[in-house]
């Protein structure tokens, strides 16, 4: 099959607007995919894969709070598409669902948490850029996000990041959005979650909550009638996974585990079970061989 390449922001827009439309079915994202481990796998002696396939388990950061991506479902595991990513790639390391030790990384402490061995990997809708790559190295990107905004339902009078500019608007610390709010002339209004920025929206404390669209569109799902996603994303946010700083062969390994992902489908299950109850499937992006 061939590998499936980027398609253009406009589809992630497209997605978010869906989201509104299908509100009604949207939940924690739990999944009903199946991700086999693999039996007896064999890695280069002394490579990162080898110390976690032989130790049988794998610590994975993701967000608990994210709808869609990474939420705490009502038994206390996290369950989303960005679960589902990390549940991949630990099976191509022979361990098992229930050997994955979970932990929430906020936008604040991905990195810290990744340099002191915290955690093995990230996987938290985490936008690759320059800076975050002077401490640590990201494999992807597997999926591409944008900026958007979020506002009450019945707010008319913002459409776009230009009404933005001289306005209180929340988004979470440590985060691409939150820069970029400032970037643009808006005054940031910080916490460390971005469910912890719906009551000051409804409060009128802030006019609107910035992140990544696919973020919004879980937040408006999740509480139907109350806000809606509008304008169009202004950044382009490539989703990757986070990993200790130059461990190349690693990096390689979940490069190659998303490829295959791509082509045996198990990538589209693991949306389609997850984000894909609200949002429609866009083709992933080619990784980054740097």
């Amino acid at each position: 099959m061939k590998m499936r390449i980027t398609r253009r922001l406009s589809l992630v827009a497209i997605a978010a607007a869906s989201a509104l439309a299908l509100a009604g079915c949207a939940g924690g994202g739990g999944s009903d995919a199946e991700v086999t481990p693999e039996a007896a796998p064999t890695f280069a002696a002394g490579s990162t894969m080898e110390k976690l396939s032989e130790a049988g388990t794998i610590t994975i950061g993701t967000k608990f709070d994210q709808p869609l991506f990474g939420l705490v479902g009502p038994d206390g595991t996290p369950e989303g598409f960005d679960v589902e990513i990390g549940k991949i790639i630990a099976a191509k390391l022979g361990i098992a669902p229930d050997k994955i030790k979970w932990t929430e990384t906020v936008s604040a402490n991905r990195e810290p948490f990744i340099e002191n061995g915290q955690v093995d990997i990230v996987v938290a809708t985490y936008t690759i850029n320059d800076k975050r790559k002077e401490v640590i190295s990201f494999a992807g990107p597997y999926y591409l996000a944008g900026q958007s905004i979020l506002t009450l339902a019945d707010n008319d009078d913002i459409k776009s990041e230009d009404d933005l500019v001289g306005q209180p608007v929340c988004s979470v610390t440590g985060s691409t959005p939150a820069a970029k709010l400032a970037e643009i002339g808006a005054e940031p209004v910080l916490t460390d979650t971005y469910t912890n920025c719906l009551e000051p929206l409804r409060s009128g404390k802030v006019v609107a909550v910035s992140t990544d669209n696919v973020i919004l569109a879980g937040l408006a799902a999740q509480n139907e009638g109350e806000f809606k996603v509008v304008g169009e994303p202004f950044t382009e946010e490539p989703y990757g996974i986070g990993l200790a700083k130059d461990d190349t062969d690693f990096r390689n390994f979940i490069n190659d585990t998303l490829e295959e992902s791509y082509e045996d489908g198990t990538y589209e299950a693991a949306w389609e079970s997850t984000a894909g109850t609200v949002l429609p499937f866009v083709d992933p992006p080619a990784v980054d061989r740097y």
